[in-house]
């Protein structure tokens, strides 16, 4: 089993920066990548950006190549999400995740573990 639990959200201003913590425990080392997501009020969670594990391989969306940067200290067991220029559209609840299964990174069905998540307001 893994316990996720997400840190750092907080509410900034539009151009700013953020950096969310997610520490693992329980059996950080059966996972094989971790990623995060996030959830705007009234739409549905969506991927953000994923590591993996094993590999350090990253994978982002679209729209925030460029401006988010996920990493991982393997001998902490904490993943992170460094995000720069922060616009009022990255307003979320940011959800941790990892995955035991090697189905893929990018479907919130490939996770089987979730953090309670934490809340990015970005105002303008």
């Amino acid at each position: 089993q893994v316990h996720l639990v997400e840190s750092g959200g907080g509410l900034v201003q539009a151009g700013d920066s953020l950096r969310l913590s997610c520490a693992a425990s329980g059996r950080p080392l059966s996972y094989v990548a971790m990623g995060w997501f996030r959830q705007a009020p009234g739409r549905e969670r969506e991927f953000v950006a994923a590591i993996g594990r094993g590999s350090g391989d990253t994978y982002y969306a679209d729209f925030v190549k460029g401006r988010f940067s996920i990493s991982r200290d393997n001998a902490k067991n904490t993943l992170y999400l460094q995000m720069n220029s922060l616009k009022p559209e990255d307003t979320a609840v940011y959800y941790c995740a990892a995955t035991t299964r090697y189905t893929g990174v990018y479907r919130t069905n490939d996770y089987n573990h979730w953090g309670q998540g934490t809340q990015v307001t970005v105002s303008s």
